[in-house]
């Protein structure tokens, strides 16, 4: 299984930043993740008014880095 790893900043206080992870569903590769990135983020986006995505990647979601 595939995740994206959001960074996200608060838009106050861009010094306050925290890593959010979007399981997804389907199995597949980063690169298809990848492509398939943009409508996770503007839901997460939508859901967290007040941040501000900084950065992000796509990644095993076995891999605990949060």
């Amino acid at each position: 299984m595939i995740a994206i790893v959001i960074s996200a900043c608060l838009v106050g206080d861009p010094g306050v930043c925290k890593d959010y992870r979007i399981p997804l569903v389907y199995a597949g590769d980063t690169n298809r993740c990848a492509a398939n990135a943009q409508p996770h983020f503007a839901k997460w986006a939508a859901s967290h008014p007040g941040w501000r995505i900084v950065r992000w990647h796509c990644t095993s979601s076995d891999v605990q880095d949060l």
